[in-house]
């Protein structure tokens, strides 16, 4: 196949894949137009999803990120026995069914440690913390993934450098590598939350789809759709593309600082 005919093959199979999305949107937007969609919402139940998820989303990532740093240094910059066990456990979360990991935690709080928990510190079965504890566990194994890739990208040689000058671990690892992976850090909590917030399966398994209580954007999807409400699903569906329109929108712009910071 010449090279003219080979792009032309690859630019009708972009061009297809391209027209598949735009017929999904376009099917979407025809549910959604005429204003009838987001009449049958009200607007407090809206903003609740949305805040829900924004909220949940976001601690569960911060926390996720904040474990993945110190996790990921330790892998990847020493020698850490069983290392390659290590990494298939902590990647466990991102091959295993959400629905799975959900019933995995409802099983442990069911035990006597997660009763303890439930009884001493938090609420976390059907609740809001049970949200923030489905998305964490999701979404762990990615920010791993994704903070180790980035380590990996930054030569160990200037953490050397600064430990000649005196620079202890831990300094090294706050002034040197931290600063030179700060945009693969932001890009990777960006990625982290946007699946955070898309999470549905093993949120549903421990923290319930209760309305105004555990309604993030996904579960008041599956609520409306349960309802056998299409337009009102519809709506839940084009906020939730905005949010990841958004977020797609930063991860490259952190992306490509990252690459010019690196030449």
């Amino acid at each position: 196949m010449s090279g003219n005919r080979f792009a032309t093959a690859c630019a009708a199979v972009l061009a297809g894949i391209i027209l598949f999305f735009l017929l999904l949107l376009a099917a979407l937007l025809s549910q959604v137009g005429g204003g009838g969609a987001l009449g049958g919402i009200s607007r407090g139940e809206l903003f609740f999803a949305v805040r829900l998820t924004l909220l949940t989303a976001t601690v569960a990532s911060l926390i996720a990120v904040a474990i993945a740093l110190p996790a990921s240094y330790l892998l990847v910059r020493h020698r850490v026995p069983c290392k390659a066990a290590i990494d298939a456990l902590l990647y466990l979360p991102v091959v295993l069914s959400p629905v799975a990991l959900g019933a995995l935690l409802l099983i442990f709080f069911g035990t006597p440690p997660g009763r303890f928990v439930e009884g001493r510190l938090v609420r976390v079965v059907f609740d809001v913390p049970g949200i923030v504890a489905a998305q964490f566990v999701v979404v762990i194994g990615i920010a791993m993934s994704l903070v180790k890739a980035t380590f990996e990208g930054v030569n160990p040689a200037y953490e050397n450098i600064a430990r000649t000058l005196g620079a202890t671990p831990f300094q090294a690892f706050r002034r040197v590598l931290l600063p030179l992976s700060r945009h693969g850090i932001v890009a990777a909590f960006l990625l982290t939350w946007a699946r955070a917030a898309g999470e549905f399966g093993a949120t549903v398994m421990l923290a319930g789809a209760t309305p105004m209580k555990t309604e993030t954007l996904p579960v008041a999807v599956y609520l409306s759709l349960a309802s056998a409400d299409i337009p009102r699903a519809c709506v839940f569906i084009l906020v939730s593309i905005g949010i990841a329109l958004g977020v797609l929108f930063l991860v490259r712009q952190a992306y490509a600082r990252t690459a010019r910071s690196l030449l």
